[in-house]
């Protein structure tokens, strides 16, 4: 059995296979090139002997024409070898198939890792422009498409063919003319089907495409389902999924019925040339040209000749429905990735500082106006800055840039002087911890939620690290304590105990630079106070870049950057800008008179 690490295919080589699915089907057959030339190669015995006892039956009949009942050792002879050729035809595939419970499983692990590493790759504006759920089903299409493409090539494809070769090579001893005839209208036959057959490929990917989108459709549905209730939208959902299956039918509805059409043809034509070659044999016979077992041979030749063109073309039909269903998955999947390492990345020479430099930056998303020009901004190690603004002034965009979830189009990001482009993707994710507003949180235990902060970190340093977050109270009070499962992105959990949770995975990554993504604004009061005395524990010592619309969440901070339009329009500590006029102190009294209005 192959290791991970020989049945990986690096990123940059993946993508070479884009548009060309036989090629990435056989680079992964050559991980696994033993079990392959014993699979087809037990499958080539096999058939032989098929093939073979067609002859050992044609011997059998003429021993016991020839000698009677007289002579019945050498019919016995006869009779042993048949049985000695049918015997190996059975041990053959069995062997095969043994050999292939291994490689077409291994086969399948590997495509959908190596898949599912390179679409964990892709960039965040790779995801928002695609459903999720659909790019998920699309892995798994590759891996069925290839294990059945597998499973056809050795028991659909590979057997007729062999099969026709060796009958028209024993067909060779009867009547060369025959088997000329034979060889040119199972060609003609097999190219006929083979053009029809990939006449129907457009078909075959329109009805992959609709097959993934009914995936994500479905996916995206049940993930939002409390917002689909919420509306009273059931109703409206299912009757929208019911007209996306509808096309969805309707697309392999059109790609089965034209699979049938050349099957119609073939067994037309198939009919037509067994009954001539019957005829023809019979013909020779009573010309004398042909012995009864040679009759019995021919008729036993030509029914598998015709019938193996037969299953050929229908097996030709469906590899290259699957060809087209794994094309298009590929299609989806190996988009070059916007955002790589360069070949010269690097880490930080020794821990580093979280020292943040914006120079001259100008960024703009895609088909719109830049969101930052020229920007500069310097946060020096362990300060603490607060990011103000109205909606739509930059403040986010800064904060997915500084982690490279978006890429500048001029001037850098440094962290410690160093070009965020230049520093290698474990090292920029091990400087930084993000606490974000709306938490992330993985179907798994609490323990498990809050370890993957540091993967290789100790259960006390788990519960360590919950207590500074102050989980601890709420989480022994589980059912299961740290083993409890959250659900479903956290559903389990209130918006303020998955806040404390983020916070606890911050203490365990103890990073130098902590992000805060509007990290209380969806809380209540009281879970809001639990959440900022987690927090303010959190930042000591730490470089803190945070962006809140409660201005009384950055009263801490050593200096505040009010953000318009992509512009600093103020910048300074908290006491001087509360006491000057601008839009900072506005913000302020806006919020003093909206609380003073609540109460």
């Amino acid at each position: 059995m192959a290791s991970d690490t020989e049945t990986t295919i690096p990123d940059d080589q993946l993508v070479r296979y884009l548009g060309r699915p036989l090629s990435f089907i056989f680079r992964y057959m050559r991980r696994h090139a033993v079990q392959h030339v014993v699979i087809f190669l037990s499958v080539a015995v096999a058939v032989a002997c098929t093939v073979g006892a067609t002859y050992a039956t044609r011997f059998l009949v003429d021993t016991m024409t020839a000698h009677g009942a007289g002579e019945m050792a050498a019919v016995w002879r006869a009779v042993a070898i048949l049985v000695v050729v049918i015997a190996f035809d059975n041990l053959s595939w069995r062997v095969a198939g043994w050999f292939a419970t291994y490689a077409f499983v291994e086969m399948t692990g590997d495509v959908r890792r190596d898949l599912f590493r390179y679409l964990t790759g892709h960039s965040a504006s790779y995801f928002a422009d695609r459903m999720p759920g659909a790019m998920a089903s699309r892995i798994s299409t590759s891996a069925m498409s290839l294990f059945t493409l597998e499973n056809l090539a050795a028991w659909n494809v590979l057997p007729p063919c062999l099969n026709v070769a060796l009958s028209i090579g024993l067909l060779l001893t009867i009547s060369p003319l025959m088997a000329g005839v034979i060889v040119a209208l199972s060609g003609g036959l097999c190219l006929l089907m083979f053009r029809m057959a990939a006449g129907g490929r457009g078909l075959h990917q329109h009805y992959a495409a609709e097959a993934s989108r009914v995936d994500g459709e479905m996916l995206d549905i049940i993930n939002n389902v409390s917002l689909v209730r919420s509306f009273g939208m059931t109703h409206y959902e299912r009757l929208r999924l019911a007209d996306v299956m509808r096309q969805e039918m309707g697309a392999r509805g059109r790609s089965l019925r034209y699979m049938e059409k050349l099957r119609l043809v073939h067994a037309v034509l198939t009919a037509v040339l067994t009954a001539g070659l019957l005829a023809w044999v019979v013909l020779l016979w009573q010309m004398g040209r042909a012995t009864i077992g040679d009759v019995v041979m021919v008729a036993n030749l030509g029914f598998m000749i015709l019938h193996g063109t037969r299953d050929l073309a229908v097996a030709l039909v469906e590899t290259i429905q699957h060809i087209a269903r794994l094309d298009e998955a590929l299609s989806a999947i190996l988009v070059r990735h916007e955002m790589v390492d360069s070949p010269d990345a690097r880490g930080f020479t020794g821990t580093s500082r979280g020292e943040v430099a914006f120079r001259d930056v100008t960024f703009a998303y895609p088909g719109a106006r830049p969101v930052l020009s020229h920007f500069n901004l310097e946060i020096a190690a362990g300060s603490r800055v607060g990011l103000v603004g109205r909606s739509g002034s930059g403040k986010s965009t800064i904060l997915a840039l500084i982690q490279r979830l978006r890429y500048v189009q001029g001037g850098a990001i440094e962290i410690d002087g160093i070009d965020i482009r230049d520093l290698d993707e474990p090292s920029l994710r091990a400087c930084m911890s993000v606490v974000p507003q709306d938490v992330s949180m993985l179907r798994r235990s609490v323990l498990e939620n809050i370890r993957y902060g540091k993967p290789d970190a100790t259960d006390d340093e788990v519960l360590a690290a919950a207590a500074a977050a102050g989980c601890r109270d709420f989480i022994d009070a589980m059912p299961e304590g740290f083993q409890t499962e959250v659900g479903d992105r956290g559903v389990k959990l209130s918006g303020g105990q998955r806040q404390r949770i983020a916070i606890a995975r911050a203490f365990l990554r103890n990073a130098p630079i902590l992000i805060l993504d509007e990290a209380t604004s969806a809380l209540d009061s009281e879970s809001e106070q639990h959440v900022q005395a987690a927090l303010d524990r959190l930042k000591v010592g730490r470089t803190v870049i945070a962006v809140a619309h409660r201005l009384s969440t950055l009263r801490d901070f050593d200096r505040i950057v009010v953000m318009d339009q992509g512009r600093i329009v103020q910048d300074g500590p908290v006491a001087l800008l509360e006491r000057s006029v601008g839009p900072y102190r506005d913000f302020l009294e806006r919020q003093s008179m909206t609380v003073e209005g609540a109460v």
